[in-house]
């Protein structure tokens, strides 16, 4: 026995020996398109990272342009073998990467090494990286947009509750009544939602649809049933601020920042990724008091437009990563899911439950006030055509900047939005 025992251990040695790269410092090839706020915060974790696993594994990262451009490179660098270890990806946009052949699955076993399961994340951003059965990308946040307040001028209309939150905001009348009261009280614009740019106010009209139980559809299905009708009634409820005076008309995005940030317009639906720039102003002593929630409910029910920056592995042509690599990808994955309570600062929701069920996650205001949102939240249809920076988005964008700004009817810019979903392929 004892015999058997020095071999075995004599053996364990010679092979750690001989792999040498099972001790030696692995480099993970790292591709990201985060910029701003989001990128500052990135290369933190990724500093972290890399200091507490010196000589084990070390991240080596390049940002590359948002959007088309992105995942675009990845296409192509996959296909001959020359893509990332590991790169961040919109979960809206993993049905065309699996389309192309450009994402690896993330494989039980990988789920049982890293740790992590469906239980981990809200069943919307877990359905959100499932494509066909199979799981291609490890949800890092949930990004939704949000309704950003200026609570010292709810506050003076009464508009705040007991709670601390707004109050009295849901419903499509309920909500001019409070924006005809701000604006009553001094306030220049009820509210500042993007219009000159229909793909970005289709955030908010998805939403809007959501909240009447409708659906886009999907490939070769587009707008069924009477969704048609559903999806005039979200866009008018935008076409309806601007013409009645509470919204202004063909405002682009940092506009609406700047009214809001001003203080000439009360409300403000935006991405969660504009809390950096409120709590730096307000930091700076620039800003008021203000807050963040979930979209109010216009319709029937609480809805919100979301998506999900993910983590996930390329699937390069002939080049199949070493046990070693494969490995150190998964510690990168998982360590910076466990690490998400420093992402939340750049306003998202981090999509591990672990880290915002914790008491730290849950004193971050205005964070925890609108993660509820995340069991309302709702996703791309998953398509190729669908998701950021897609056709989806081009479509809404040419049928509803004008519709939005009273140039055209809903129900005509609806139409021409499916028009065009249907041409596509």
């Amino acid at each position: 026995m004892i015999r058997n025992f020095m071999r075995a251990a004599l053996l364990s040695t010679a092979l750690l020996g001989a792999a040498g790269g099972a001790l030696a410092q692995e480099t993970v090839v790292w591709w990201d398109f985060l910029g701003g706020g989001d990128g500052i915060r990135m290369k933190k974790l990724i500093e972290d990272f890399n200091a507490e696993h010196s000589g084990k594994i070390e991240i080596q990262a390049t940002t590359l342009d948002w959007g088309v451009p992105f995942y675009t490179k990845v296409q192509t660098s996959a296909a001959v073998g020359e893509g990332p270890d590991v790169m961040t990806y919109h979960a809206s946009r993993l049905p065309l990467g699996v389309s192309q052949g450009s994402i690896a699955e993330i494989t039980p076993d990988d789920w049982a090494a890293m740790g992590l399961s469906k239980d981990t994340f809200a069943e919307a951003t877990w359905d959100a990286v499932n494509v066909d059965g199979k799981v291609y990308a490890v949800p890092f946040d949930t990004h939704p947009i949000v309704l950003y307040y200026n609570k010292d001028k709810l506050d003076a209309a009464g508009l705040i509750g007991a709670d601390g939150l707004p109050a009295g905001l849901d419903g499509i009348d309920n909500f001019k009544a409070a924006m005809k009261k701000l604006q009553d009280g001094g306030t220049k614009w009820g509210i500042s939602q993007v219009t000159a740019d229909g793909s970005f106010a289709f955030r908010t009209i998805y939403s809007y649809l959501c909240q009447q139980d409708g659906s886009i559809g999907i490939d070769g299905a587009w707008l069924a049933d009477d969704n048609q009708d559903k999806l005039a009634k979200a866009v008018q409820v935008i076409a309806d601020w601007v013409k009645e005076g509470y919204n202004p008309s063909y405002t682009d995005y940092p506009s609406t920042v700047a009214l809001f940030t001003s203080g000439e317009s009360a409300f403000m639906i935006n991405g969660v990724w504009e809390v950096p720039t409120m709590a730096d102003l307000q930091a700076q002593g620039k800003l008021f008091n203000w807050g963040a929630i979930e979209l109010p409910v216009m319709f029937n029910h609480p809805c919100t437009y979301e998506d999900s920056h993910a983590f996930a592995i390329p699937a390069n042509a002939g080049k199949t990563p070493t046990p070693e690599k494969h490995a150190a990808v998964l510690e990168v994955i998982k360590w910076m899911s466990d690490h998400s309570l420093f992402w939340a600062t750049a306003g998202h929701i981090p999509a591990n439950k672990a880290v915002t069920e914790t008491a730290e996650y849950k004193a971050m205001q205005p964070q925890a006030s609108y993660a509820k949102l995340t069991a309302n939240g709702v996703f791309d249809p998953k398509s190729k055509n669908a998701g950021v920076a897609s056709p989806l988005f081009d479509a809404a964008g040419n049928a509803f900047t004008a519709a939005i700004n009273n140039e055209v009817d809903a129900p005509t810019a609806v139409a021409e939005m499916k028009a065009a979903l249907d041409g596509l392929q």
